[in-house]
């Protein structure tokens, strides 16, 4: 079952796309965000919405999320998801089909970047289709501004004008116009511009960043300086357009993580030069079996037939590689089906891609295994009738009967939930009474699962269980009010040994009940013992420290916060004050006889 505010916890913060979902797995809406976990969690908060929003959140029953490396690449997977599913809480705009290219103009002598919507066989080269407008017009932008080129449509030959025009004053063009610019060196730039939108920018960078450090080393620091921004550029670049480029127009890419006994498969689909989305599947009980084996496998029990794309693109040689491929191919009935193996650039990154993704998705599912098991060894082990998905525990701190707090710790699915942890001063027991506390304690959070016309319940949810920061004493103190109120909620005790460290649990009868050879279970009980012991004890600190602060010294005309903490520092307690002789209250440092006096008249007449 998708338990919504358990896998809100569970989103990174990292760029990506989140997919909406309704109980029969339709999209109900598809968005992009900078941080996953920031934004999809707002969808879930009482903040200001309109009502599409809210009538779409009433209707959310699980949602799916695909990492990505940057905004922008968020922002192409976004489009290319709702022009593929149109979910109906988007807004949807007229799907026009005619997606822009990026063109240059090598029939030129001085080819130019464009952004067009039509593709002709007229010598030019293409680029796209992109998607995202905005996408390619920032592409055109960038390469324009990296490299200075030629922007007007004049066709220059050998020719020069007079005056150059006006972008080449603000550098914005390398001045084609002025006859100093050859077309084998413009040529040479073109090419670079064609690698960059090719996705082949590493070797480019390499020699940007080796002219770079010789012009450092040739003290022409200028030079070096507009060398260093043309190289940070085309790495934005990168990262810009990477979702977009994609040469291939029916391609999976496969991406595995292997981690203790299981295995995450995150699988992205890629049609039409555009990814469309991507799935995770978790392999468990692997065992030592080899990434590549797994890899294989995955391909024979995944693909039926009718969804089998003519590339499939994972890290690794597979074995029996070609048998299955041409099992594959008879499955499909495709003429050809090729399997790619990158070793370098973009379409490696890809794969890295998924492999992060799948890292995401196992580390999320194997936390939610792990807890499951131990509550299931927790209910075998106290043989309880169902699963404790909610446990909540108490403790009571108080220093000889002063400042009694009782601090109540939730753990959900087996985790802390800190936003349900409550802290309750004692009001109706005065002395050291911990039995008294107790009930006090537990009186007020059991009310409210029984009487349920009480308004803005403070504690949430029923417990599956509680259990006691204690001995047999106060398993009986809950047990008493747990009678009271004609529940049955079992509860059961953690006791430590002489050190303060958990050494079992203790039933209604007084009777241990031992866990030391089940470390998963015992680190569990431990980490919850002492939580609800450092709940309570910080609660009791802040009201001491509190009161403290809050004293009869306070009326004292002449004694500041600085001369108050000495004096509890040097005395202990008001009372020690009250009783002390002038004298004795002089030997603390800043204590004037005058102001002694007047200490002793104003404790004495309160």
């Amino acid at each position: 079952m998708f338990n919504i505010p358990e896998e809100l916890k569970k989103l990174p913060e990292k760029p990506g796309v989140y997919i909406m979902k309704d109980k029969e797995d339709n999209i109900l809406y598809v968005g992009k965000a900078v941080v996953l976990k920031n934004r999809v969690r707002q969808y879930f908060q009482k903040t200001n919405k309109t009502e599409r929003i809210k009538k779409m959140v009433s209707q959310i029953d699980h949602f799916e999320y695909i990492v990505v490396d940057s905004e922008m690449e968020a922002l192409i997977l976004e489009c290319n998801l709702i022009k593929l599913h149109r979910p109906k809480y988007n807004v949807l705009l007229k799907d026009d089909k005619m997606y822009p290219y990026i063109k240059i103009t090598l029939n030129e002598d001085y080819p130019t970047l464009r952004i067009v919507r039509k593709k002709f066989n007229d010598g030019a080269k293409y680029y796209g289709p992109y998607t995202n407008a905005y996408a390619a017009r920032e592409t055109v932008d960038y390469l324009n501004k990296i490299y200075s080129l030629k922007q007007c449509r004049k066709i220059f030959k050998d020719g020069k004008r007079e005056t150059p025009c006006l972008n080449y004053h603000i550098k914005k063009c390398m001045g084609i116009c002025t006859g100093n610019v050859s077309k084998e060196e413009y040529r040479k730039v073109i090419q670079q511009v064609m690698a960059v939108l090719d996705g082949k920018s590493e070797e480019l960078l390499k020699q940007i960043k080796s002219e770079m450090e010789e012009a450092s080393q040739n003290l022409n620091f200028e030079k070096a300086a507009t060398l260093r921004d043309k190289m940070n550029s085309i790495q934005n670049l990168m990262q810009k357009q990477k979702i977009d480029i994609y040469t291939e127009n029916d391609l999976d890419v496969i991406g595995i993580v292997k981690h203790l006994d299981r295995a995450s498969i995150e699988v992205f689909n890629i049609r039409n030069s555009r990814m469309i989305g991507g799935e995770n599947f978790l392999l468990k009980e692997v065992g030592e079996e080899p990434e590549e084996e797994l890899v294989a496998t995955f391909i024979k029990q995944y693909y039926t037939g009718d969804n089998v794309p003519s590339k499939i693109m994972f890290k690794q040689e597979l074995p029996e590689q070609e048998l299955i491929r041409e099992w594959l191919l008879a499955t499909s009935g495709r003429k050809s089906i090729e399997f790619k193996i990158p070793k370098k650039g973009e379409k490696l990154k890809l794969i890295e891609m998924a492999e992060q993704n799948a890292t995401i998705a196992i580390k999320n599912k194997t936390d939610a295994l792990e807890n499951e098991s131990i509550l299931l060894e927790l209910m075998e082990v106290l043989n309880l009738e169902k699963l404790p998905k909610r446990i909540e525990s108490y403790d009571i701190s108080n220093i000889s009967g002063t400042d009694t707090v009782a601090g109540m710790v939730v753990f959900e699915n087996g985790k802390p939930k800190r936003s349900d942890y409550r802290r309750l001063k004692i009001k109706t027991v005065e002395g050291q009474n911990d039995v008294a506390c107790m009930k006090e304690a537990l009186t007020r959070r059991l009310k409210y699962v029984v009487d349920k016309t009480l308004e803005k319940n403070p504690f949430g949810p029923a417990p599956d269980l509680i259990l006691m920061d204690g001995g047999i004493t106060q398993i009986r103190a809950a047990q008493e009010i747990n009678d009271f109120y004609g529940l049955s909620i079992p509860i059961y005790g953690m006791v430590k040994n002489d050190k303060h460290r958990t050494r079992a649990l203790m039933d209604i009868d007084g009777r241990e009940i031992s866990i030391a050879g089940r470390a998963q279970l015992f680190n569990f009980v431990t980490f919850l013992q002492d939580e609800v012991h450092n709940t309570a004890i910080e609660y009791h600190r802040k009201l001491r420290e509190k009161n403290i602060r809050k004293s009869a010294l306070d009326e004292v005309e002449g004694i500041g916060e600085k001369k108050k903490q000495a004096l509890l520092k040097h005395f202990k307690s008001v009372e020690k004050i009250k009783e002390a002789s002038i004298e004795e209250l002089c030997e603390v440092d800043g204590i004037s006889e005058k102001i002694a006096q007047k200490i002793k008249e104003t404790l004495l007449s309160s």
